[in-house]
């Protein structure tokens, strides 16, 4: 982003000139813009924000335009670690008359996901600890299920970016030694809440994506992976058999 755009959305979410003082010595001082101003683009919506939340990346929207490519009127869909609840928020907006929940474990999370997902009426956004978070009357009756789950290897956090190193919640950065051990964790339920013929899709990096297939391959789904020049990123699926698991 350039710097007059910085500064446009600086002074747009401030009331007066003492508080935009205080945002700016905020992004001064390093903090990611988005956390500043309250707010992220993603998916042509702006998306509410808390400090400590993680931010929507662009190549996240990869992971969207394959999610929606599944979307029909009727389907039930579920935004697994949600964080501020972005990518629901995106797949609501796409017009088809689904039913969405969205879960994550971070209070702040959460407390975002319930402002950007408001419209969906309460009990929509859970807290708790991955599918455990889920309603039962869902088990087995999910299309979709995107989970944007951390996948940075833990030895490789220092290297990230300072706004996301030092402004995220780890939760939502470290994937474990290989990046992979939070998909194992997802991949292992994923079958018993899917929908026969029904898709668990994952953000991945290229250099992981053959090591998230065989994960969910263990688990009995059929695993595919398609990846993107433009955003440089990877989206891994796995899709339900027919049949019963």
């Amino acid at each position: 982003m350039f710097a007059e755009e910085e500064a446009q959305l600086l002074s747009s979410a401030a009331s007066d000139p003492a508080e935009l003082t205080a945002l700016v010595e905020r992004r001064a001082a390093g903090e990611p813009l988005e956390h500043v101003i309250g707010r992220a683009r993603f998916g042509g919506l702006w998306i509410a924000l808390e400090p400590g939340v993680f931010v929507p990346r662009r190549r996240t929207e990869f992971l969207l335009e394959r999610a929606a490519g599944a979307l029909r009127p009727g389907v039930v869909v579920v935004d697994l670690c949600c964080g501020s609840g972005a990518l629901g928020a995106a797949l609501s907006a796409r017009g088809e008359r689904v039913e969405l929940h969205a879960a994550d474990l971070d209070p702040a999370a959460v407390r975002c996901a319930r402002r950007n997902l408001a419209a969906l009426g309460p009990n929509r956004v859970h807290r708790g600890d991955l599918l455990d978070a889920l309603p039962t009357d869902l088990r087995g009756r999910i299309d979709i299920l995107v989970a944007n789950v951390p996948y940075v290897p833990t030895g490789e956090i220092a290297l990230l970016p300072a706004e996301a190193r030092e402004h995220e919640a780890r939760t939502a950065l470290d994937g474990g030694p290989d990046g992979l051990d939070v998909l194992r964790r997802v991949a292992a339920g994923a079958a018993r809440w899917l929908a026969p013929g029904g898709r668990l899709l994952v953000e991945s990096s290229d250099r992981q994506a053959p090591g998230a297939m065989a994960v969910m391959a263990g688990y009995g789904l059929c695993p595919d992976a398609v990846t993107s020049e433009e955003y440089g990123v990877t989206v891994v699926t796995g899709t339900r058999p027919d049949r019963s698991p």
